[in-house]
């Protein structure tokens, strides 16, 4: 059989582009997605050229973009067997009181509305697959953050995932949330003092990836271990 293909939205650095390295060490063919193709350039050919990842432009709040993203994974690869729909994006400080509403606006479309547009698009091909659909969650999705527009979204891509599954149960498909605790990549200007790393997170994706078909993991919550007293 080929080699299965992994796509991975929000894939040009952090999670996404540790993901890509982890799933090729594992045999995976990858779509990378991203809004600028070039930002992807140098991870294809790290990951082994047009043969072994495609580079999609796709901006996850625009529909015909994703429906894009879908037709050219098919077309390069003829399947999709899972999908990582990882882009999304911080907020800023304030709280509901002070908060810049563009920047939630933004944040709104990118990590709910977008999420929602890549499980649309790329739900046909993985029905075909039976595939493995896995959602970049957080642990701020679990818990009440006073202020937080961004916690808000995560509790609302958890709220996706839950009604995803229970659409497609007993079509043969999976669906994964992949739930960081705090994690060392852009999102910050200064690297949090204890914080995971993107390839904490890749390392989880496979560990659900891997599983047999029979085994759906639900829900995966990755903190980091709590300082030593």
């Amino acid at each position: 059989m080929a080699d299965p293909v992994l796509l991975i939205t929000g894939a040009s650095s952090g999670i996404g582009a540790a993901t890509a390295r982890e799933a090729s060490r594992a045999g995976y063919r990858l779509v990378l997605a991203a809004r600028s193709r070039e930002k992807l350039r140098d991870l294809q050919q790290e990951l082994g050229g047009d043969d072994r990842a495609i580079v999609v432009a796709c901006d996850v709040q625009d529909h015909d973009d994703q429906l894009n993203l879908a037709h050219e994974a098919e077309n390069a690869f003829g399947q999709i067997d899972a999908v990582f729909a990882n882009a999304g994006r911080g907020g800023e400080p304030g709280g509901f009181s002070e908060a810049d509403p563009d920047v939630w606006r933004d944040m709104i479309l990118t990590n709910i509305l977008g999420v929602g547009l890549t499980v649309q698009a790329c739900l046909p091909a993985l029905r075909r697959s039976r595939g493995h659909l896995l959602l970049t969650g957080s642990a701020a999705g679990r818990v009440t953050i006073p202020g937080s527009m961004y916690s808000a979204t995560k509790w609302a891509v958890s709220a996706i995932g839950y009604g995803l599954r229970e659409e497609v149960r007993g079509s043969g498909m999976r669906v994964t949330l992949i739930e960081p605790g705090m994690v060392d990549t852009a999102f910050f200007d200064q690297p949090p003092e204890r914080a995971l790393q993107p390839e904490d997170i890749a390392r989880a994706v496979l560990y659900a990836l891997s599983q047999p078909s029979h085994v759906d993991v639900n829900e995966i919550l990755v903190r980091p271990t709590p300082a030593v007293e």
